[in-house]
């Protein structure tokens, strides 16, 4: 029952405070929008969830143990389960930017379940007189141990998404490379002409090094399944047990179908984050990996008359509010943003991870919020340039063919016949005067000319062996 004043008043160890009297919040978190109006930003939706989840497997635990009377157990229970249904996320208010170890976060969700679930039972919201946040939601918690078991689950849980889409964009890269198996083009090192290499294969290393990216995320991930629940302040378990750990862990195991277990060690979880800054890693790692794809295709993709223009990505919207008909590479562009901020997502988690003292990280907050917003757009970003890029993407081999024959690298296929010498001299009288390769060294007599024009096809300079002399071809092998 609400009052008809606008507030109600609400009393903790430092003094009253007036609380929106339709606010399921509380004092505490009152208190906390005073404190810290910092960003504007709020906990992210599945930090929430995760701590919602935390909340419900130690009410169901607490009952099981005999600590906690059934009726405000099941009464936690269910308001637990309608905020993770969608209703009153709009009561999670506190910063991003708050006091550490996540205190505020806790206690915001606390208040919440704490009156929501008093209303079930019939108590007005403020009154806590028949489930308190501290002795009943927070029954055999710590805001230490409670916070990290949820950023770690909220983690493991994007991480089957992450881990999909990255998936889904190498094997994207794949296919392309089978389609562009023989295409022609020139290599390049330094931004400079290099010998010949085929689209194809372009492609194949770039899905490689995606494929590799995922399979750093999915060992990571591994370490996040430990949790802490249970060692509440500093490890020791105060106030909790062994009993009570085994049932928290297993009922979070069961609620969220995700493979978690206690921690081997409460006081390492505790004390360090390093298993969430190893994941941050993964996810630069990969990053990384994406972000100088993103980069290799706007080179490529440059022109589309005054550039590379080897392969056309597709037009996604108008590129120019000045130049008309002009089309940029977008989701490439996004990309490399994503990329960038995911990179600075991981050092500010490591400054923090490192900034932890003694038995607690006090930083969690900042490391959480950094984790999961590198997640969440990373994994947007590997969808969109799959979806809105590659799979539109196509090859001009006109075009690429065009290059690689202006390009005096070839030469490099004479050197094991007239040494590196020659082939340099060669090569640079090419520049000098515009004449090709061929030509000169034909013009030379510097091999049979049959001999010549096997050792200067560029095809037989895609695969391993001296060209010549019965090397096979990359895009020709698996054809015999």
């Amino acid at each position: 029952m609400l009052s008809s004043e606008p507030f109600r008043t609400e009393r903790d160890p430092l003094g009253e405070r007036h609380v929106p009297a339709d606010a399921y919040y509380g004092i505490q978190t009152l208190r906390a929008l005073e404190n810290f109006p910092i960003s504007g930003l709020r906990a992210p939706a599945s930090l929430v969830t995760a701590t919602l989840f935390v909340k419900k497997a130690a009410a169901e635990a607490n009952v099981a143990v005999g600590r906690l009377a059934p009726e405000i157990g099941d009464a936690i229970r269910r308001a637990a389960d309608e905020v993770l249904a969608g209703q009153l996320r709009d009561q999670f208010v506190v910063d991003v930017y708050q006091a550490g170890a996540g205190t505020s976060h806790n206690m915001n969700v606390n208040e919440v379940l704490a009156n929501r679930a008093g209303e079930l039972l019939g108590a007005a919201r403020g009154t806590y007189a028949r489930v308190h946040p501290n002795d009943h939601v927070n029954m055999g918690q710590s805001s230490n141990d409670v916070f990290p078991t949820a950023t770690r689950l909220a983690l493991v849980a994007g991480h089957a998404d992450l881990e999909d889409e990255a998936t889904r964009l190498s094997a994207a890269l794949g296919a392309k490379a089978e389609e562009f198996r023989t295409v022609l083009k020139v290599g390049r090192t330094h931004l400079q002409d290099a010998v010949p290499i085929t689209l194809g294969q372009e492609f194949a290393g770039y899905a490689a090094c995606i494929a590799h990216g995922a399979a750093d995320i999915a060992h990571a991930a591994i370490g996040l399944r430990e949790m802490n629940l249970g060692a509440t302040a500093v490890g020791t378990g105060l106030n909790a047990g062994a009993e009570y750990t085994t049932a928290v862990v297993a009922n979070l195991r069961r609620d969220t179908r995700l493979d978690l277990r206690p921690a081997e060690n409460p006081f390492r979880v505790t004390q360090s984050m390093g298993d969430v800054l190893a994941y941050s890693g993964a996810m630069r790692r990969l990053a990384v990996e994406l972000g100088k794809i993103a980069s290799d295709l706007r080179l490529l993709s440059m022109g589309p008359r005054a550039g590379l223009a080897e392969i056309a990505l597709p037009a996604v919207q108008p590129g120019s509010s000045i130049m008309p008909g002009k089309v940029n590479p977008s989701i490439a562009e996004m990309v490399n943003q994503v990329c960038f901020q995911v990179m600075g997502c991981d050092l500010t988690i490591a400054l923090a991870c490192e900034a932890g003292q003694l038995e607690l990280n006090v930083m969690m907050p900042v490391i959480a919020w950094n984790g999961l917003h590198a997640s969440q757009i990373l994994t947007g970003a590997l969808r969109a340039l799959r979806t809105r890029s590659i799979d539109g993407l196509v090859a001009d081999p006109a075009r690429c063919r065009e290059l690689l024959d202006r390009s005096t690298a070839v030469a490099t296929a004479l050197s094991p016949y007239i040494g590196y010498a020659a082939t340099a001299e060669l090569a640079e009288e090419s520049v000098r005067t515009g004449i090709p390769v061929a030509r000169l060294a034909r013009d030379r007599h510097l091999l049979d000319p049959q001999l010549l024009q096997r050792v200067l096809d560029p095809d037989a300079m895609t695969g391993p062996g001296i060209a010549g002399r019965g090397a096979v071809p990359s895009r020709k092998r698996g054809q015999e």
